[in-house]
């Protein structure tokens, strides 16, 4: 039979829940970086097709 004491001890030495928690964080702001790419690109290409709808016009 186990103590308190040892279910405790593993307990805070465990690990997996950490882990999974700075994966979470990680693929957060990696989603943050690629939709902020993207609308700065995406900013940039609508200016440039209205500059050459104007020159067009």
């Amino acid at each position: 039979m186990h103590s308190v004491k040892q279910h405790l001890t593993r307990f805070a030495s465990n690990q997996d829940g950490a882990t999974a928690i700075e994966y979470g964080l990680i693929v957060g702001l990696i989603g943050v970086v690629i939709i902020t790419a993207v609308a700065a690109v995406g900013t940039k290409v609508s200016n440039q097709f209205a500059a050459i709808a104007s020159v067009l016009n």
